[in-house]
């Protein structure tokens, strides 16, 4: 009993090991089929996302300012 037990471990351990290095096969095929974006396009859509964050960042800010002089009026 105890070696039929011994041998599903190795065996479990070899197939365990055995997927393993057939994903990374499969990663490492894949990888090859990426296509990269331009290094100008990466600057651009760079830029397009900086000014978004900063657009968004203003304008929550002045509604935080105008929301809190609503509330202000509110508590005289």
């Amino acid at each position: 009993m105890a070696n039929t037990t011994k041998k599903q471990t190795n065996e479990s351990n070899k197939s365990f090991k055995e997927d393993l290095i057939t994903y990374f096969k499969g990663v490492k095929a894949e990888w090859g089929k990426i296509s990269w974006p331009q290094k100008n396009q990466i600057i651009f859509e760079t830029g397009v996302v900086l000014f978004v964050v900063v657009a968004f960042t203003i304008i929550v800010y002045l509604m935080d300012i105008i929301f809190k002089g609503l509330l202000g009026l509110l508590s005289h």
